[in-house]
């Protein structure tokens, strides 16, 4: 059986990626951005300041948070959010992108245009889905 490696060639980030995402403002409070989150049933959201991504929080640092005993109306995005993530532009190929997912441990890639205003998130899942699609790839 062969493979056909040269469709997963074509594909990129930006191919990828889903194009509505859940963002939150760094003054946000966990509790607002948790209620987003539940409302979007997503795992994380792109914080944005002046239209350019500055970090993302997920579900799990809300865990966390919650853990710790934090009150969610107490605390704000910027203070739990993980600052300056790791990005891709659109033209980014599927398997670079992959591999800095897998590499950093993370379930969500961000997408930035060239200005750095968030366009998309690659999921795991996706990517997943193509290793399922692409056996060999």
């Amino acid at each position: 059986m062969t493979t056909d490696t040269a469709a997963t060639d074509e594909l990129s980030a930006g191919n990828v990626m889903v194009r509505r995402f859940v963002s939150a403002a760094p003054e946000d409070t966990l509790g607002e951005l948790a209620e987003k989150l539940a409302d979007a049933d997503a795992g994380s959201a792109l914080v944005v300041e002046h239209g350019r991504l500055i970090g993302i929080l997920t579900s799990r640092d809300i865990v966390h948070a919650v853990a710790e005993r934090v009150h969610p109306s107490d605390v704000h995005v910027r203070e739990r959010m993980s600052p300056a993530p790791v990005k891709a532009s659109p033209g980014m190929p599927i398997e670079e992108a992959a591999h800095l997912m897998l590499e950093g441990g993370f379930h969500h890639l961000p997408v930035v245009d060239e200005d750095g205003r968030p366009i998309g998130v690659v999921g795991l899942r996706a990517v997943a889905g193509l290793r399922h699609r692409f056996p060999g790839w």
